[in-house]
């Protein structure tokens, strides 16, 4: 049973890296005519963002850009992972409050956007994290 819940765990931080990692890709236009685009992105940020000033958007999408690719990284590499997937529930539960706030509680849950910051949640309470950065460091400590 042990090695089927750290499949669960590799393949939950893989996920999670992984819808960071499209959302970043799609902003940046990597996904090519499926691509957001960062102008796109912006007016979405400011939609999802309703409450705060119209000049802070643009610091917000960066800010929420360059968190997104470190925490996807992170997740990916099993580096920090406690405190990636951690940081990861925090940006995504803010995320999901603020598209309730402007949008209405559907969005937010047609898009997962609870499940995924809950998933984050649930990785943080592991406690080793196999096949990854955090557990080579570990046993290089003990020895």
């Amino acid at each position: 049973m042990k090695r089927y819940q750290d499949y669960a765990i590799l393949l939950l931080r893989i996920a999670l890296a992984t819808g960071f990692l499209s959302a970043v890709s799609s902003r940046l236009g990597f996904w090519g005519v499926n691509s957001s685009g960062w102008k796109n992105f912006l007016i979405y940020t400011g939609q999802v963002n309703s409450f705060a000033p119209k000049n802070l958007i643009p610091t917000i999408a960066v800010l929420a850009t360059i968190a997104e690719s470190l925490l996807a990284l992170l997740l990916l590499t099993g580096y920090q992972t406690r405190l990636a997937s951690i940081a990861a529930a925090i940006l995504t539960f803010v995320f999901a409050l603020s598209m309730t706030y402007s949008f209405g509680v559907k969005d937010p849950l047609d898009y997962s956007v609870f499940v995924f910051s809950m998933a984050a949640f649930l990785l943080s309470t592991t406690e080793n994290y196999k096949w990854s950065l955090d557990e080579i460091i570990t046993k290089n400590k003990t020895i």
